[in-house]
């Protein structure tokens, strides 16, 4: 064998087994790929911003910028079911996330990033691991559903943070501790994308840094690698019409099946309205008339009374609407002009219907008692009530447990109140309602949707009560 054939071969026994190192270096064989080689950006490419992106000291360091909307630095391959995990550090004075099952269409609003994003958010309001969907449908799983999970991400320091994607099912962690439990089945595949949040001309956030590391993912066999379930965390679903397996087991059932009037019928009638209540599509949408409280089709009850209980629905108004969600109903109290009595859970669009500047400061607001107690955000000192505009599907939710009373919109808490207290029945006092006899009392009643001469629609229409 002459010299140069020699070499020849040892030089390429020398790449075969450079190559199978860095393969073992990037797939484990538990089944682990690395998506950062500790070196270079290799594999990934930058949308939307222009904030910088560089690899220090085997990290990938993203520094904030002016002028310059949110950056993105994306893989540039696709994943749909995986476990990703990775380690974070975000300057105290920004905000930023992780994407997932995320896209970047050019015919969808000039390519912005949009999906699922797992919250990196170092403030005090503490919703890191909760997730977002970006640019398209907001907080979908907020930190307010879990108390336990705003304590586990750590500031200045490494943060090792876990994202279990799997069918509908989302599930984070950050240092070991259970943050969301998302259901949900809008996208199934997307990239995953190291977020630098837009500062606007923030002069004081200008040049600060979120470093990621130690950035790898699985995609197979991931029933057996899944982390067990924190029964304490609460599920939360967007599934339209359909119950999860959780759901089921824990006693909740649809109060709407999503095509017919079962279960339903008229306030002030004993079937269900003949007109004015159209069902497409899997929605309930009452349709605008005069704009009169309860002149058009009428409002529609429940055919079952409720006493203890938990109501989840979806909700959409257009443009000066309202309407309400109403409980513990009694159809027999009022047969004449007007809608059926019980408590409301209001349903209105505060900018444009005349009803938000009525009442007293605010209590017939949306997701207020109406007339009697003013929605506003619990969950966090000095935020908002959360409501995510006309035409986008809204979330409610009422909790009913002997006395206490909860409103809950888009998974905030925005009304507490003991209904057999003094300070209640001295609001009632000073109400509409003052003149029914133990109004918001009575052991029982039916759940109401409110016809209020506007176009209103409902869906995922759900209940279970409680002993």
């Amino acid at each position: 064998m002459n010299v140069k054939r020699k070499y020849g071969i040892l030089f390429a026994l020398l790449m075969l087994l450079g190559m199978s190192v860095e393969i073992a270096a990037q797939t484990n064989d538990d089944g682990w790929k690395s998506l950062f080689n500790g070196k270079d950006l290799k594999g990934w490419k930058q949308l939307n911003g222009e904030a910088d992106y560089k690899v220090e000291n085997g990290a990938i360091v993203g520094t904030s910028k002016k002028g310059t909307p949110n950056s993105f630095l994306c893989t540039k391959d696709m994943y749909s079911d995986f476990i990703l995990e990775f380690e974070v550090m975000v300057d105290p004075i920004l905000n930023s996330g992780v994407q997932f099952r995320s896209n970047s269409f050019k015919d969808h609003n000039n390519g912005r990033v949009h999906g699922y994003q797992f919250e990196l958010d170092p403030s005090s309001r503490g919703f890191s691991g909760g997730i977002f969907d970006e640019a398209r449908r907001g907080w979908l799983y907020p930190l307010s559903l879990n108390e336990k999970g705003r304590k586990a991400f750590q500031n200045g320091q490494w943060n090792s943070c876990r994202i279990e994607a799997i069918g509908n099912s989302i599930k984070t962690f950050i240092n070991g501790i259970q943050c969301a439990n998302l259901v949900d089945d809008i996208t199934a595949s997307g990239f995953i994308g190291l977020q630098v949040h837009s500062i606007g001309g923030n002069n004081q956030k200008e040049g600060k840094q979120i470093k990621w590391r130690n950035i790898r993912i699985k995609t197979n066999d991931l029933e057996k690698s899944k982390t067990p379930q924190d029964p304490e965390v609460k599920e939360m679903s967007y599934l339209v019409n359909t119950l999860t397996n959780t759901e089921v087991r824990n006693g909740w059932r649809l109060l709407w099946d999503g095509k017919t009037s079962n279960g339903w019928r008229g306030a002030k009638r004993d079937d269900f309205p003949p007109s004015g209540w159209e069902m497409n599509n899997g929605v309930l949408t009452v349709l605008a008339t005069d704009g009169g409280e309860s002149t058009g089709p009428g409002d529609i009850v429940t055919t079952d009374i409720f006493s203890n209980f938990e109501l989840e629905l979806e909700f959409k108004i257009t443009e000066g609407a309202n309407s309400g969600i109403k409980y513990f109903v009694d159809p027999n109290l009022n047969k004449g002009a007007g809608s059926a009595i019980g408590c409301e859970f209001q349903i209105l669009d505060d900018k444009k219907h005349p009803d938000a500047k009525k009442g007293v400061n605010g209590n017939r607001t949306v997701g207020s008692l109406y007339d009697l107690m003013t929605a506003e955000g619990y969950t966090v000192k000095g935020r908002k009530k959360q409501f995510k505009g006309i035409g986008n599907w809204n979330k409610a939710r009422i909790v009913v447990n002997g006395g206490n009373v909860e409103h809950w919109l888009n998974n905030e808490k925005v009304i507490e109140y003991n209904r057999f207290s003094h300070m209640f029945r001295a609001l009632v006092a000073y109400s509409k309602y003052k003149k029914w006899d133990n109004f918001g009392q009575w052991p029982a009643g039916h759940i109401l949707l409110q016809d209020h001469g506007d176009t209103v629609h409902f869906r995922s229409i759900k209940i279970r009560e409680f002993n």
